[in-house]
């Protein structure tokens, strides 16, 4: 069969409005051509026909040909899904087992091995069984997708993982099974199959989604039109914020100019001016009002250099507001700020510009030109907004004080260096002046001026063109060695090659001196990135911390400290480089006093000035996390109350605070869910326990208090046989009592880890007796079976807890099976050392829906009136104690007939001869 595989795309071509394709655009493009496509049905909530849908899609593409496979579709019983199947390749699924439960997921190789053109994988968010290869069924589609298979899949949007908090606001029910946000990224294609909340409701009560009860509890908590509405709308904005990026990538990788307004996009320009904080919060405001996705772009360009630190403060800060308000803050390098606007705002499909209006005069303006003037020439189809700079809000100033920038000490050796290009110029001049005519040798000079300019910078150079000039009169303009110049037309040449010298010197020494900032701008860069990717990975919060106090110690030259609030209040030092363990008693009331007011305070401050240590605010949105500490060391470059840190570093930490701030926060958020967790388990525990308290505890003492009072009261009026009925009343229900209580000590033990098996060879029939000889009294309405093989090895178990475990089995069955029904004890020897002991009853079985929670503590399969409730531990204790002597215990009904089996697999002890026994029949208890 021919494989009918998607046309490949055509090879972008730069389109006749725009320049070149972008290479990052191409680039992604061509990574999607080596993986299969993935297209995803999106709904806003289960039954909306996400599943339909795509079979349908599917049977289309199958009749024009294609190759299509069915990996795994969930039908949830409904005929009209199940009847599109008929006609499509179902891949067989795979048989898993899990708790003594068989489960069927998708055979992962056997379609890799298949390879069709087209595979439908439906429940994206769907958790594999335990040993399946991959946790996630996103991770399966990853890796077809790698394969070159296209897929083609369903999601709800509740199952995002960026939306998820979200939806359990909306809905007040917490999804546990989501996937994350990159799969919808990546994802090709994504249909939104939508329906009304009234007919969806309505889909809901014909039965179609669940089962009547369910369906009835599913309106009145999930399903109202409040709740489909608001995951509607959820689902339509992240699927436009997707085919927005679609769009864009598409414009970039084709060279199309743009803008194509299909969404706004709106870019507030930011410089050194005071008003851009204001002019940021309109943007904002703006980007609301349009539901606009926005951003700021500082353009860099050569009079960066002559900014002023409390300018460059100023565009920093300012920046670093736009990230906090929501935006995206980009930094360009540019020769024209007009010109470098509009080429990112093409390039980015940007439909709003917002820029502040000139406060220079006019004359200035026609002078040097306008940014804003220059950007409505040139903006096209882009609006340009012009707002009056407002100085009225602008960033609060910085209350530390930064430390001088360190001058560097007068270096003679760059103008030793231009010297000796003038020398060697004049040698070569020298050499060549009968070659070559008197004008041009003033090009050997400029040589000089050039190579002093790359090597020394600005000063070097002009001393060159100096130097070269009086050079160039001395030795080559007549008269000879001499400074006078008789001829007009030397006088003429000679200034402008002293004008070409100073020019020249002045480009080459600025263009090295960019060359210089950007090299470290390009390192500084790069470190931040490798100190996110670091953050990124790590877990716990030691980590976090060690890592970004040696981070900031090695880009800043700084000891630092790291101080977190503890559980009590107050703060304590986590984390330092070189290691610190205590502050001095000043410094520590400095760390204080910033955490509780959230402002700098210590060495260079305005609060607390006298501290040895600087210490700040590590924020976020939410407000602070951490209070970070910083001293050269012993209180050296700059004294105290001095500034520890120039205006770059002050910057270069504040990048590095911020990203550690948002790290430290994503940590504490993940600690406060595994707690919330935890007491949430806790509090059910302790609910669980105090209702099985309160009945299993009252139960036994009602009936042991009514049958002392009947014998104590009525004792000399009653008969024999009513008197030994109420003896044996009491004496039964004491020992369940005896039991409850044994049942809460031993998963005590449990949970402390104080079991400690004492496992030894040991005789199995011979176990098995003596815990049908505990449980006689509890099965003496049932007949009980046993079926040893007469092969069966000794076991290694400790054998007072196997025998409890076994007991535990026991009385479980003798709770549930009916009165006069069979129970059966069988035991078998199994491969690899393992010997199998079946308990068998003949009751109604365990339904399908607690299967995997028969085990867990305080929970009880629902019984009916005539069996006796239990008290939710005896399994959970039969298994801790099976896991205990390295066995298993599993829970399962059973093939041949009704009724439930719970298997144990145990050890073979070590061959002891002449120990074998066997046991089969039937007895009565």
């Amino acid at each position: 069969m021919t494989e009918d595989r998607p046309a490949p795309r055509p090879v972008p071509r730069p389109d006749r409005r725009g320049g070149r394709p972008s290479p990052d655009a191409l680039l992604r493009q061509a990574a999607r051509e080596e993986r299969g496509r993935l297209k995803i049905f999106l709904g806003a909530a289960p039954g909306v026909g996400k599943t339909f849908e795509m079979l349908q899609t599917a049977r289309a593409k199958a009749a024009e040909g294609i190759d299509i496979v069915v990996g795994v579709v969930e039908t949830h019983g409904r005929r009209e899904t199940g009847a599109l199947l008929a006609g499509l390749e179902v891949v067989p699924r795979r048989r898993v087992e899990h708790k003594g439960h068989a489960l069927d997921e998708m055979d992962l190789d056997a379609i890799l091995a298949r390879r069709p053109a087209v595979v439908l994988v439906d429940e994206l968010a769907h958790t594999n069984a335990p040993g399946s290869r991959h946790a996630k069924r996103y991770l399966d589609v990853e890796e077809l997708l790698a394969a070159g298979i296209d897929v083609y899949s369903t999601l709800n949007i509740q199952h995002v993982e960026s939306l998820n908090d979200v939806v359990a606001k909306i809905t007040r029910v917490r999804v546990r099974e989501t996937v994350p946000d990159s799969i919808l990224d990546r994802a090709d294609d994504i249909e939104v199959v939508d329906i009304a909340p009234d007919d969806l409701i309505q889909r809901l009560q014909q039965g179609k989604i669940y089962v009547p009860r369910t369906a009835e509890r599913a309106i009145r908590h999930y399903f109202s039109p409040g709740n489909l509405t608001a995951l509607r709308e959820l689902a339509l904005r992240r699927t436009a914020e997707r085919v927005d990026e679609q769009l864009l990538t598409h414009m970039q990788a084709h060279a199309i100019a743009g803008p194509w307004a299909a969404g706004e996009r709106l870019l507030v320009c930011v410089n050194e001016d005071a008003a851009g904080a204001a002019l940021v919060r309109y943007a904002r405001r703006q980007a609301e009002r349009l539901r606009a996705r926005w951003g700021a772009i500082h353009v860099e360009t050569s009079r960066a250099l002559r900014l002023t630190e409390a300018e460059r403060d100023r565009i920093a800060d300012t920046l670093r507001l736009v990230e906090r308000l929501g935006g995206e803050a980009v930094t360009v390098p540019g020769r024209d700020v007009a010109d470098t606007v509009i080429e990112h705002a093409l390039a980015n499909n940007v439909t709003h510009i917002v820029i502040a209006r000139s406060e220079r005069p006019r004359w200035s303006e026609r002078l040097r030109g306008s940014v804003a003037h220059s950007l409505i020439r040139k903006a096209g189809d882009i609006s340009v907004h012009v707002i009056a700079g407002d100085a009225a809000g602008p960033i609060p100033p910085r209350t530390v004080r930064t430390a001088e920038a360190r001058r560097r000490p007068f270096a003679w050796w760059p103008y030793a260096a231009s010297t000796g290009y003038v020398a060697a110029a004049l040698g070569a001049g020298e050499l060549l002046q009968r070659a070559m005519a008197l004008n041009n040798m003033a090009l050997v000079f400029l040589t000089a001026v050039l190579a002093s300019a790359v090597t020394g910078g600005l000063g070097p150079s002009l001393y060159a063109s100096v130097v070269s000039v009086l050079a160039f009169n001395y030795f080559f303009l007549p008269p000879l060695y001499t400074l006078d110049v008789s001829d007009p037309e030397n006088i003429v040449a000679l200034f402008f090659f002293a004008v070409v010298a100073a020019i020249a010197s002045n480009l080459t020494a600025r263009v090295r001196a960019q060359a210089v900032t950007a090299r470290a701008r390009a390192r500084t860069t790069e470190d931040l990135y490798l100190f996110s990717r670091k953050l990124a990975g790590v877990v716990t919060m030691d980590d976090l911390l060690w890592a970004t106090a040696y981070q900031i110690a090695a880009m800043l030259k700084v000891h630092v400290v790291l101080l977190l609030p503890e559980e009590g209040g107050g703060l304590a030092v986590r984390a330092g480089y070189p290691p610190e363990d205590v502050l001095a008693e000043a410094d520590l009331g400095a760390a204080v006093w910033a955490w509780e007011n959230n402002r700098a305070t210590g060495r260079g401050a305005d609060t607390l000035p006298g501290a040895q240590w600087l210490f700040l605010p590590m924020r976020t949105g939410r407000g602070p996390v951490a209070v970070v500490g910083i001293d050269t060391g012993g209180g050296k470059g700059g004294g105290k109350g001095g500034g520890l840190l120039t205006p770059d570093q002050r910057r270069l930490l504040d990048a590095l605070i911020d990203q550690a701030a948002l790290a430290i926060e994503r940590v504490t958020l993940a600690e406060a869910v595994d707690r919330a967790k935890l007491a949430a388990e806790t509090e059910r525990l302790r609910s669980a326990l105090l209702t099985s308290i309160s009945h299993d505890l009252r139960t036994p003492l009602a009936s042991i208090l009514g049958s002392a009072t009947s014998l104590n009261s009525y004792g000399p009026m009653l008969d024999e046989a009513a008197r030994a009925e109420l003896t044996a009343t009491i004496q039964e229900e004491a020992e369940r009592l005896n039991r409850f209580i044994a049942n809460l000590l031993d998963m005590t033990r449990l949970e402390s880890g104080a079991v400690r098996p004492r496992t030894g060879a040991v005789d199995l029939a011979e176990l098995v007796g003596s815990a049908l000889e505990r449980a006689r009294r509890i099965l003496a309405g049932h007949r009980v079976a046993l079926d040893l093989a007469a092969d069966l090895p000794m076991v290694e178990v400790d054998a007072v807890l196997f025998e409890q475990a076994l007991f535990n089995l026991l009385d479980n069955a003798g709770k549930y099976a009916p009165a006069g029904s069979l129970i059966t004890v069988r035991a078998r020897r199994e491969g690899e050392g393992r010997v199998r002991i079946e308990v068998l009853d003949a009751g109604n079985g365990i339904p399908e829906q607690d299967l995997d929670r028969i085990f867990d503590k305080f929970y009880r399969v629902h019984a009916q009136d005539r069996q006796r409730a239990g008290t939710g531990l005896g399994l959970s204790i039969c298994r801790g104690f099976v896991e205990a002597m390295g066995g298993r215990v599993t829970a399962g009904n059973r093939a041949d007939r009704a009724g439930a089996v719970f298997t144990l697999l145990l050890p073979e002890a070590a061959a002891m001869p002449g120990l074998e026994s066997g046991l089969e029949g039937e007895i009565e208890p």
